[in-house]
């Protein structure tokens, strides 16, 4: 089969990462996706960088035994702790949520984050934003709101909880009189109603869908993009656990069920030679965030 033809491989802790997952298949509308749900073992955010690095491998395992063509990590807390991780063991190109996000605050000047506790202690998106902003000052506050993952997967993100956690989270951020907040989290686009009614005159970034459009962006220089309208799209679903909720979320936020939904097992041993390899693609060396893509060695 060409690598063309080969599906796009998305894997997060839980629900969360179907809302990049929507947002490729709205790119991308003739893509075979994979997406791999770690519904067993989220959150994430309030682990070990040593137990998310093997958890990431794992979940990159699962999908690049599937024969990807890309893996996009739906998953903040992966993308700041164990994006290299899992591009050492990927011989096809890796898209995490870091860069792509922090790249949109580039004309904001007064920087909001929210993400897990994990995203927020390893200052991912404070280096990111810093290094793209030499020539200026900006003022960033960052805040962990570890409650939001579980009122997302619980499909509690329009509560009344959820409103009242969210004024307590945000407050300070409001004060701090942010022009822009990053969603570092791809389970608080499910909250993005709540948020902004919290923070009214404050532009959300959604990290997952920025990321999206580097995914799109890499495809197509390198001729990957399946342009055959003829043929149908399948998004297949695999959780490692069989949560009542999401084959409910994903249909919210996809229009469609999976074209095929499986519970699986994934914490196996991780080891890179017994993967069946695909040949690395090459990317553009004047793509737009090119400098958020993985680099060849």
């Amino acid at each position: 089969m060409r690598l063309a033809q080969q599906p796009i491989g998305v894997f997060d802790s839980g629900v969360g990462g179907l809302t990049v997952l929507r947002k490729l298949a709205e790119l991308m509308p003739n893509e075979n996706l994979i997406y791999l749900g770690d519904t067993a073992r989220v959150p994430y955010g309030n682990k070990s960088p040593e137990t998310i690095s093997l958890y990431a491998q794992q979940c990159a395992q699962f999908l690049l035994e599937r024969q990807v063509k890309m893996i996009v990590i739906a998953c903040n807390t992966v993308s700041a702790v164990a994006l290299k991780a899992v591009q050492a063991i990927s011989p096809v190109p890796v898209v995490g949520m870091i860069d792509p996000g922090a790249a949109a605050t580039a004309r904001f000047s007064r920087i909001g984050i929210i993400g897990t506790q994990a995203t927020v202690q390893s200052k991912a998106y404070e280096i990111a934003i810093q290094s793209l902003n030499t020539a200026r000052p900006v003022n960033i506050h960052a805040q962990a709101c570890p409650l939001f993952v579980p009122l997302a997967e619980e499909g509690w993100h329009t509560h009344a909880a959820a409103e009242l956690i969210a004024h307590e989270y945000l407050t300070p951020l409001q004060q701090a009189q942010i022009e822009c907040l990053i969603l570092g989290c791809t389970h608080y686009p499910l909250l993005k109603t709540i948020i902004q009614k919290t923070l009214p005159t404050v532009q959300l970034i959604d990290s997952g869908e920025e990321a999206a459009v580097v995914a799109r962006a890499s495809l197509e220089y390198t001729g990957q993009v399946m342009k055959n309208l003829s043929t149908v799209r399948t998004i297949e679903g695999y959780i490692t656990d069989m949560n009542p909720n999401f084959a409910t979320v994903a249909y919210r936020l996809l229009g469609r069920p999976f074209t095929h939904l499986e519970q699986v097992i994934v914490d196996t041993t991780v080891d890179k030679h017994s993967l069946q390899l695909l040949p690395q693609v090459k990317l553009a060396p004047d793509l737009r965030y090119t400098q958020f893509l993985p680099k060849e060695d």
